[in-house]
């Protein structure tokens, strides 16, 4: 049997349309008794409103959309995701709010997607992720007119409402922190260069350089994946004068990087100290425990979700959260080079 309509029911309960429509909406011009007949019979049918239908009635979908752009096997392995999938879940299911996801392989598709998820009322707002340094999904959503929520700034997001952490500032605690035990060759395994969040960290590495005596201090763009985490760190390893540390934006990215090390008998941390940009489960179970900066990704996720559902209530009235920058959490991955002094003293905060 295919979808059932109303005059399915209408015909199951020898009723007229009209009064199923009354019933099915609430509205008054049927009797209790019939009403109540109706409804046993669109439970027992297994009826459910037609999005479009609701959508021109002006009935909300009960549902939001996330589209992220990136390889689907990539994300499948980033602990970064569930955690955030899980918060904005959470926070949506407390309103009883569905979350759409769709995994595409480029911003052309994410963008067509939004386009058709609009037309089709298929979600009442989008969450939006990874900002780009020129990112043209703004205008596109602004265009479309429905909410949404960035999770990432600051700025260049236009009129959209943003969630944000400073990620210049984060970085700076890494480089300070290892300056301070010693290192003065700092490798730094970045992400994708067209995000914003990528650009600030890298920005934050050159920019601190100088005024902290690096000797070499290089950001190299991979795509988040263990594999050119992995290949990355043994290019650096490889070299005559390699990085005493390294610097990676994922922790996947990080515990590839170890098995690297480990592989090529590099001491991990006598010969290479190691950070991760993200804190997770896999960061804390291998051997040596790895740096990392500390952040609760599942309450990030719920703060998206709470943004975006009082930008649906309300439109214009949401403005930027900034959230805690992420913490500096010392594990053993982490120590002075070897042969080499240090400046200040490593236990003292940042």
């Amino acid at each position: 049997m295919g979808r059932p309509t109303i005059a399915d029911i209408a015909r199951q309960a020898g009723v007229s349309k009209g009064a199923v429509s009354f019933a099915l909406n609430g509205r008054p011009g049927v009797s209790q008794a019939t009403r109540e007949r109706i409804l046993l019979v669109a439970r027992e049918m297994n009826w459910r409103p037609h999005s479009a239908a609701r959508a021109l009635g002006g009935a909300r979908s009960e549902a939001v959309g996330l589209v992220i752009a990136r390889p689907a096997r990539t994300i499948g392995v980033e602990p970064f995701f569930a955690q955030l999938l899980s918060g904005l879940q959470a926070g949506l299911s407390a309103r009883a709010v569905a979350l759409q996801l769709l995994v595409v392989e480029d911003t052309a598709a994410e963008i067509e997607v939004y386009r058709r998820w609009t037309s089709e009322h298929r979600v009442d707002g989008f969450i939006v992720v990874d900002l780009k340094v020129r990112d043209e999904r703004i205008e596109i959503l602004e265009r479309l007119g429905v909410p949404a929520v960035v999770l990432g700034g600051p700025g260049r997001h236009g009129s959209l409402p943003s969630v944000w952490a400073d990620d210049r500032e984060a970085m700076l605690s890494i480089v300070h922190y290892l300056a301070a035990l010693g290192h003065r060759r700092i490798a730094h395994l970045a992400g994708l260069p067209g995000f914003r969040h990528t650009q600030r960290r890298i920005r934050a590495l050159r920019d601190s350089a100088r005024s902290l005596g690096l000797v070499e201090a290089v950001s190299i763009p991979t795509d988040f994946s263990d594999a050119e985490g992995a290949a990355a760190t043994r290019r650096q390893l490889a070299r005559p004068e390699r990085p005493t540390a390294i610097v990676y934006d994922s922790d996947v990215m990080a515990v590839a990087g170890l098995g690297v090390a480990t592989e090529m008998g590099v001491a991990v941390p006598g010969e290479l100290s190691i950070v991760s940009f993200d804190d997770s489960v896999l960061a804390r179970i291998v051997h040596p425990a790895l740096t990392a900066l500390s952040r609760d990704t599942f309450a990030l996720g719920e703060q998206v979700a709470r943004q975006l559902l009082t930008a649906i209530d309300a439109p214009g009235t949401v403005r930027d959260l900034q959230t805690p920058t992420p913490l500096l959490t010392v594990r053993e991955s982490t120590g002075r080079p070897a042969g080499e002094g240090a400046l200040g003293n490593p236990d003292k905060p940042l």
